[in-house]
């Protein structure tokens, strides 16, 4: 008789990588809201006002996600132990609204910028978080049952995009 092949260990992230990826967005965010304004558009008062709604949305679903999360809240793309799955509310409609409004934030604070390294310090903190997505989704899918199954039915960053089977 051939023993089965034992089932693969959950994938971890190691923690000082998991850290590196919240570093790395934090300085993106930051040299979005700091780097010098361009002009590779108009920066006139419509795409002022623009970017602040957009800033503003970005703000209020990070912060809908960050409270609907409540003590399975953490920075680091690792999930709590003692986490729980959520899978109502924004967490309906996208599996990472956090990193979504991040990334709204960002579109408005390129819009304010209007500048070449306002466009690549986004693109850089759009691959930061879809990397941490990743990452995450990856460890929720050894922590929980059902999450392969709200993978398949839910966005990653966008709702209807990135339903995967894990």
């Amino acid at each position: 008789m051939v023993d089965a092949d034992p089932a693969p260990a959950p994938f971890r992230l190691p923690p000082a990588a998991a850290w590196a990826l919240v570093a790395a967005q934090f300085v993106f965010l930051l040299l979005l809201g700091f780097l010098p304004w361009g002009s590779l558009w108009p920066r006139n008062v419509s795409t002022i006002v623009i970017g602040l709604v957009l800033v503003a949305l970005g703000v209020g679903i990070a912060l809908a996600a960050g409270g609907a999360l409540g003590r399975s809240l953490t920075p680091s793309p690792i999930p709590k132990a003692d986490g729980q799955l959520v899978t109502g509310g924004v967490y309906g409609l996208v599996r990472h609204p956090i990193y979504s409004g991040l990334l709204v934030l960002g579109l408005g604070l390129v819009a304010i910028g209007a500048s070449l390294l306002h466009l690549l310090a986004w693109v850089a903190l759009l691959s930061i978080l879809v990397a941490k997505a990743r990452f995450e989704d990856l460890m929720l899918l050894g922590q929980y049952p059902g999450y392969r199954d709200y993978a398949a039915r839910v966005g990653r960053l966008v709702p209807g995009l990135g339903r995967v089977r894990l």
